[in-house]
């Protein structure tokens, strides 16, 4: 299903995180406006069965913690860009990252937001809402 044929109907995200506190917060508060459906997993493995299981498009937006035991974020975003190189991945952390540096460092990731704790909903919102509209599925 392509985000045009879905497009009066919520923004479907995936939310990754092993801060379980954080993954009940952000669903609750994302989806008080009926702007976004929000399906929460607390590790990179549940995560990433979850997205094998559904047709390509399902989600619109990944977002995923970077520091998770197991499975980190990194090693997520490179197993869904394998199954779909045009899904939308953001990271969320509670460290500064400088996006020049994190690129020498990481080049094979391209990310153009990071999303910082503490999480403030109204700010997770307004930079959803840019990240969904406005960057083309190749960007993130």
């Amino acid at each position: 299903m392509t985000r045009s044929t879905r497009r009066s109907s919520p923004f479907r995200i995936m939310f990754v995180d092993d801060e379980k506190d954080i993954l009940s917060t952000v669903k609750r508060g994302l989806e008080s406006n009926n702007a976004f459906k929000v399906d929460t997993f607390p590790s990179g493995e549940t995560a990433l069965q979850t997205f094998e299981n559904h047709p390509e498009n399902y989600y619109d937006i990944v977002i995923t913690d970077i520091r998770m035991p197991k499975m980190n974020g990194f090693e997520l975003y490179r197993r869904i860009k394998e199954k779909n190189p045009s899904m939308k991945i953001a990271f969320i952390t509670a460290f500064e990252i400088n996006k020049e540096e994190f690129n020498k460092v990481m080049p094979s990731v391209n990310v153009i937001d990071f999303i910082s704790k503490p999480l403030s909903i109204s700010n997770l919102i307004a930079k959803l809402k840019t990240m969904l509209t406005s960057y083309p599925q190749s960007s993130l």
